[in-house]
This record gives structure tokens, C-alpha cells and sequence, in this order.
């Protein structure tokens, strides 16, 4: 199993999709690459993220970019859907260097890439939501969420 951490937003929509993706193995929704150790206000530059664990002989890294970009707009600068802020800033972040370079090479396919706001970066730092955020959505299906139910139903088997 390998490891990457995927920002598309809100967190609950994008732990909520990233679960229904075939070899998606496990989520787990947090925050990644803020400036302290701790959650404290505004999270300290940290971005909403999902932890994602999964079977690369099932699913690539090229894919769950594809997915990623499936849910969100690659081109909004900290804002998706009515979420606006830097928390809600896209992005894939990884301790694989192998990771990091097969993500990038998907933006950089993209003719316009320059223009593309969804950060590739390093993890720096993890912290884990509250396990009230975690699997929010099965718990209330109808909250907020940005990402179009035509899309979860797309996946859905």
C-alpha cells in the first residue's frame, strides 16, 4: 500500500468520493503542510485534505490526479465550490518523490499547465481531523458538499 494526500476543498466531499474510487484502500480526512503543530484558528496555512491509502497496482497516481481533477477546478486559487480561504486551496502532497513527479507530470500535460493553481509539494506536516469530520457525509448525506451528485453516481457501483 502506498500513501498520498489529495486537497480538492471542503474535506467531507472529497473523502466521500476518494472512498468510492477502485483501489482506494482507506481515507482519512486532515489537514496538511501548515506552519505550526497544532489546529488553531484559521489552521495556520493548513489545507483541507484527505489521506489517502491505496494499491498502485490498482490505481496510479496519473489516475487519482485525474479523479482529483474530476472534482474540483484546477484553475480557482483557494476557493472551490462556496469555500473560499486558503484551507480550501487544491493540491497533492507526498513523501514519495516517484509521487510528486508522476502528479506533476500530469499538470504539465495540460497545454495551459502555468495557469493551473492545484499545488504538487512535499508533505510537510499531517494532522488528522476530529473524528466528527471523519466520514461526515455518510453520517449526513444531505450537508453541504461541492462536488455534483452526478459525479458520485458516475463512480458508484
Amino acid at each position: 500500500m502506498e500513501t498520498a494526500y489529495l486537497a480538492g476543498g471542503c474535506l467531507w466531499g472529497v473523502q466521500a468520493f476518494m472512498k468510492i474510487i477502485p483501489g482506494v484502500k482507506e481515507t482519512e480526512a486532515g489537514r496538511v503542510n501548515g506552519t505550526t503543530s497544532t489546529l488553531d484558528g484559521e489552521y495556520d496555512g493548513y489545507a483541507e485534505a484527505v489521506k489517502i491509502t491505496f494499491d498502485p497496482d490498482e490505481v496510479s497516481v496519473t489516475k487519482l490526479m485525474e479523479y482529483l481533477f474530476e472534482i474540483i477546478d484546477p484553475y480557482s486559487v483557494n476557493q472551490q465550490g462556496e469555500d473560499v480561504g486558503l484551507k480550501y486551496r487544491t493540491g497533492f502532497y507526498s513523501e514519495s518523490k516517484a509521487h510528486l513527479s508522476e502528479a506533476q507530470d500530469f499538470i504539465d500535460q495540460f497545454e495551459d499547465h502555468h495557469l493551473i493553481a492545484t499545488e504538487v509539494l512535499p508533505l510537510t506536516n499531517y494532522i488528522p481531523s476530529a473524528e466528527e469530520h471523519q466520514d461526515y457525509l455518510d453520517r449526513h448525506p444531505n450537508d453541504y458538499c461541492h462536488i455534483p451528485q452526478y459525479i458520485f453516481d458516475k463512480y458508484k457501483n
